[in-house]
């Protein structure tokens, strides 16, 4: 994939900024910042969304290596955060309530955004994390 560099510790950096070449071979040459990352979301069945060197992206893979999964992390630039989809807050929220940008690290588990670091751990201690990654395929038991 155009845009993919990898570094240590398992981290992949993805340039979203469209090729300014018109002669670009890639299918998604022509992808939006959003679409390719609504792409990937779809694509992964554990990914998280980062700044480089985001320490607290460092301790989401911690926990997700404990029980035995191994995320896929982008790291953002600071302009490409704000592509990240917007997420409600409260599940039973109305279709026209407001709406707030995710938070950067953030985790996304079966195409559902969990959102940050928080909300991963509070996941975890109630239990919910491990059979929501068995249910995604994530994860076998």
């Amino acid at each position: 994939m155009q845009g993919l560099r990898r570094y240590p510790n398992d981290v992949v950096h993805l340039d979203l900024t469209p090729p300014s070449s018109t002669t670009n071979l890639s299918i998604d040459g022509e992808e939006s910042s959003e679409a390719r990352i609504q792409r990937l979301i779809s694509e992964h069945p554990v990914i998280i969304f980062s700044r480089s060197s985001c320490c607290m992206c460092h301790v989401m893979k911690t926990l997700f290596a404990t029980i035995g999964v191994h995320p896929t992390v982008i790291e953002l630039d600071d302009h490409e955060i704000s592509a990240l989809p917007l997420v409600d807050h409260d599940e039973s929220a109305r279709a026209d309530s407001p709406r707030n940008p995710v938070p950067a690290p953030a985790v996304f588990i079966g195409g559902t955004c969990v959102g940050g670091l928080e909300s991963l751990v509070a996941l975890h201690i109630g239990g919910h994390l491990v059979p929501k990654l068995v249910e995604i395929g994530a994860l076998w038991v």
